[in-house]
């Protein structure tokens, strides 16, 4: 079996929820015990964080593990979903697992695949906690997939547990209040294991966490209340942040101004692991904040393709992730040009509610099948005030816009969907490409 062959086999035979959307969400953890159980529990031979949120969950994720590899650490990354290639879910010190064992795992797996018939995301948790075995990490660094309390990740006994952000996302899956998702995502809580909450949202949602926590009798850290930012500077294509207490700034390698809230998660979260006695210097955590995309591969977080003409992509594909765009785009006080799509399970109206009228649009659609067909959604926006014309896939909607505008003072903005990034960057993945 060859690598291609594999991933067709996996997307063929298991539900892939990037593919059919909620159709493939088989909540319970039944079928992925029965998998941790075939395989003999491989999550238990190394140390555990778990990072789930709706928001920042993957910038989080990449960001603690970019600082236990700066310390010294053999780490393990699993996130999704993935931008390029099938294996940038599944890392160790940044290097993505290798062909030949997807291919080895998914040729043994086929007679369970066909007896218990595992969604792809099951099946793809097992593939990610067997190579960090295999591998012999020290730490693992898992993402939820989505919720919390039924995910399939959420077999394991973390040492740490983040929950970065409350927001309306998969609204038909996990509820459609904040508190009802946040009742959701807080089934990491594991008992006597410290829980990290990173931005609580309002007091209703405080009040699950905290409940929940006095349940598992579970130490909990608010960052917003145990990280104290004095000020948050630009300095492409990262920011500096300034704590309260007269250290010197520390620079973040990532630029998006939602990464405030994802910083204050992150040094709460190295706060706590060095408690717990895991060693991890002030320059380990420094250089691991700096490093984050070169030393994990993280992308399409407020990513910057192009500097002349000013190209920027960003996975934000919710109301909440989209206001922080919104507001660092009018930041930049230049001519807004934005190409946008979006897939047909989202709340579209809470997004389109929030984008600047005084852009100019360029609607699309990703290659996958959930996505919403662009005359949909030119229609849709222009309820909101939103003007532009529709182009078949992200590659016709940026050339056309590169073709209006003028280069030295226009800022041209691409995202809306974790698909339309991917679209873009299979073909812009070489910044010379753009310019």
């Amino acid at each position: 079996m060859t690598y291609q062959e594999a991933i067709d086999y996996l997307y063929a035979a298991t539900p892939v929820f990037q593919q059919v959307g909620s159709t493939a969400y088989k909540p319970g953890l039944e079928t992925t015990h029965t998998l941790d159980t075939h395989y003999g529990h491989p999550h238990r031979s190394y140390r555990t964080i778990h990072v789930g949120g709706t928001n920042g969950k993957g910038s989080t994720s990449h960001t603690i593990a970019s600082v236990l590899q700066a310390a010294g650490y053999r780490v393990g990354l699993f996130t999704s979903p993935h931008l390029l290639d099938f294996r940038e879910r599944i890392r160790v010190n940044g290097q993505m697992v290798s062909e030949n064992f997807v291919c080895r795992f998914v040729e043994d797996a086929q007679p369970l695949i066909h007896e218990q018939s595992p969604s792809f995301f099951e099946l793809t948790t097992l593939m990610a906690f067997e190579y960090f075995r295999q591998s012999q990490v020290d730490f693992a660094v898992i993402e939820v997939g989505l919720g919390g309390r039924l995910d399939c990740t959420n077999i394991i006994s973390p040492i740490l547990s983040v929950i970065t952000s409350i927001s309306k996302d998969h609204t038909q899956l996990l509820g459609d209040t904040l508190e009802a998702i946040a009742g959701e995502k807080a089934g990491i809580i594991k008992p006597s294991t410290p829980i990290i909450i990173g931005r609580e949202e309002c007091s209703e949602v405080r009040e699950v966490f905290v409940k929940k926590a006095q349940e598992e009798q579970a130490p909990i850290t608010f960052a917003e209340e145990a990280v104290h930012i004095q000020a948050q500077t630009p300095d492409f294509p990262g920011q500096h942040f300034t704590l309260d207490g007269g250290e010197a700034p520390y620079y973040f390698g990532l630029g998006g101004l939602v990464q405030r809230d994802n910083f204050r998660t992150i040094y709460a979260a190295i706060q706590e692991l060095r408690h717990q006695g895991i060693n991890i210097s002030e320059e380990a955590l420094r250089d691991g904040l700096r490093n984050v995309i070169s030393r994990t591969g993280l992308r399409g977080r407020w990513e910057v393709l192009s500097q002349h003409p000013l190209i920027i992509c960003d996975t934000a594909h919710n109301e909440d992730g989209i206001r922080y765009i919104v507001e660092q785009l009018l930041s930049l006080q230049r001519p807004l040009h934005i190409i946008f799509g979006m897939v047909n399970d989202k709340d579209i109206r809470g997004v389109l509610q929030r984008l600047p009228s005084n852009a100019h649009y360029y609607f699309t659609a990703a290659s996958v099948p959930r996505a919403l067909a662009p005359q949909d959604l030119q229609a849709l926006a222009q309820d909101y005030e939103l003007q532009g014309a529709t182009y078949l896939n992200v590659h016709e909607a940026l050339g056309a816009a590169l073709k209006s505008a003028n280069h030295a003072t226009d800022v041209f903005f691409v995202g809306g969907s974790n698909f339309l990034i991917s679209d873009l960057l299979a073909t812009y993945s070489d910044t010379e490409n753009i310019n």
